[in-house]
């Protein structure tokens, strides 16, 4: 974000008149925008409230914005003489896509404020837990001599080869490169299904809680949504039978290892029960398996994709969340007839992703030193985990209740007192920490997802004090 520059002889004010009038000029801000009020942009610059005063009357001076009573400060809405312009209000509220949830905006929007926030919402891995040295490696000693043009919209063979056999040893999947399609991540996987294999106005079962609340793709598709809950053996499939029968669901969408949020594992034997449960009504099971390979047990637990002998399940991972999420690189292994639905749809979008990352995942997947990355990844993990965990219990006590989870990069916690979500996160903000409260994934008021992926160790214990901080403030204006 920018800010005034200290060093320059400009007074700061003049330095703040100066950007916004550029942004306005390039039709960054066109007329009717709002702008921040006076107090609101100067701590996003760090200037005193009576900088941003005096920028703002030399642009109003200078008739570029206007401030009426009870509406704020705005871009004036006929500048230069324009007598019209689009109104980009009006175009940014319409559209198919819906934007974020409020409550992940407002995550987002601080974390990019360039305030120093110690996030706890963030799902990412840190950047010392990813394979920076191996890919490093890679592009050192492997010469690249592949053609820069499009690719094959279903993705880089060599890599598509090589997620197969990676399924196969790491996951118990048998697949063929035929069979896998190669993504920008899981999420995009999940937007190609609901735009290809789903029509408005179906109905889908997801988890409760669950990541899916979380993404307006459903809505914007007019999916129509109905929640299984997740207790520790996962969902019951008597659950599935009872919305197909009333809702005739057309999918269910589960992540049965180590899910997000909860962090609870299926288990085998209902893993089976959903899937026989499945393949009875005749609907396909979309398993989203991105955390499995962080186990912190001898061995991960398997996906239900290697039990599926009809090929009722499309399986999606990713290298997000055990190596690098820049990367963007994911994958879906499904029948054949989905994929080439799907790859016709990526083709429209983008003509594939591009070669370069592709190249090395292709090569980080083969590589010899991929195991020791992932055990490096597991131990950290734990560590932190352990570190959150015990932050938690010495500043709060009995005041949260949680499970610790087996494997992935949260902690989900109950809050043993009633609170309101907003007030929480709000008071999380002024105390420079960030988290995701429960109701974004469709939990009740109360609960919270806290990651230790992200932060540094002192950070993560510096994080719970903070939101211990602003729990105690929360529950004091109850």
């Amino acid at each position: 974000m920018w800010r005034p520059d200290r060093q320059d002889k400009t007074p700061l004010y003049q330095q703040i008149a100066n950007y916004l009038e550029q942004r306005i000029s390039l039709g960054e801000l066109p007329p009717g925008s709002q702008l921040p009020s006076e107090r609101k942009l100067a701590g996003q610059l760090g200037v005193n409230r009576s900088t941003i005063v005096q920028a703002y009357e030399n642009l109003r001076a200078s008739g570029m914005i206007e401030s009426l009573a009870g509406s704020g400060t705005r871009v004036c809405g006929h500048l230069w003489g324009m007598e019209s312009y689009p109104n980009w209000n009006r175009y940014v509220e319409g559209g198919i896509l819906l934007p974020n949830l409020p409550f992940m905006r407002i995550i987002r929007e601080a974390s990019q404020s360039g305030d120093p926030f110690i996030n706890l919402a963030n799902g990412e891995l840190a950047p010392e837990l990813s394979p920076n040295e191996e890919i490093i490696r890679i592009m050192r000693n492997q010469p690249f001599h592949e053609p820069l043009g499009y690719g094959d919209p279903q993705g880089y063979v060599p890599l598509r080869s090589a997620i197969a056999r990676f399924l196969q040893e790491q996951r118990g999947i048998q697949a063929t490169d035929d069979s896998i399609l190669v993504t920008s991540g899981s999420q995009q996987s999940l937007y190609l299904i609901t735009q290809c294999l789903l029509s408005p106005g179906d109905a889908i079962a997801i988890e409760n809680p669950s990541y899916c609340y979380s993404l307006p793709m459903f809505q914007s598709a007019g999916i129509r949504l109905f929640g299984l809950p997740v207790n520790e053996d996962g969902v019951d499939p008597e659950k599935i039978r009872a919305f197909y029968k009333q809702h005739r669901i057309r999918m269910v969408f589960l992540n049965p290892n180590f899910q997000n949020p909860t962090g609870t594992v299926m288990s085998a034997e209902r893993k089976a029960e959903v899937l026989n449960c499945c393949e009875q009504l005749g609907i396909p099971v979309v398993e989203d398996d991105p955390f499995s390979l962080t186990s912190f047990d001898d061995a991960a637990p398997p996906p239900i994709k290697a039990i599926d002998r009809n090929g009722s399940v499309l399986y999606i991972g990713s290298l997000s969340k055990v190596a690098a999420s820049g990367l963007r690189i994911g994958w879906m292994a499904a029948p054949h007839a989905v994929i080439r639905r799907l790859s016709d749809a990526r083709q429209q979008m983008d003509f594939g992703l591009s070669l370069f990352p592709q190249w090395i995942a292709a090569h980080l997947l083969e590589s010899s030193s991929l195991a020791p990355h992932l055990e490096r990844l597991r131990d950290s993990l734990l560590l932190r985990r352990d570190i959150m965990a015990g932050a938690l219990h010495r500043e709060l006590g009995n005041e949260v209740s949680f499970e610790l989870p087996r494997g992935g990069l949260n902690l989900w916690c109950k809050i043993n007192n009633t609170v309101k979500d907003y007030r929480l996160l709000n008071n999380g903000i002024n105390n420079g920490v960030l988290f995701i409260p429960g109701s974004v994934f469709g939990a009740d008021p109360g609960y919270v997802r806290l990651s230790y992926a992200r932060s540094s160790i002192d950070d993560i214990e510096a994080g719970v004090d903070k939101f211990a901080q602003a729990l105690r403030e929360t529950l004091s204006e109850s």
